[in-house]
């Protein structure tokens, strides 16, 4: 069974990027991609539902290292 050469690192609540960089380094991986993914919150005012937005996920896409 092959192992997997792609995976996603989601920066964690309370972790850095660099962090997170080191983290991914220590398992074997390089990030190839950096990917900004907004968090909305529904609110209603005057009858209506609106989003707005409240954070941000921060993933990285990434390729195992060949050795």
């Amino acid at each position: 069974m092959a192992k997997n050469k792609k995976t996603r690192f989601e920066v964690q609540e309370g972790e850095t990027i660099d962090q997170c960089l080191d983290r991914m380094k220590k398992e074997g991986y390089t990030p190839v991609r950096r990917v900004e993914e907004p968090i909305f919150q529904e609110v209603k005012r005057d009858g209506q539902k609106a989003y707005e937005p409240v954070g941000r996920k921060i993933v990285f896409q990434a390729m195992k290292n060949e050795r």
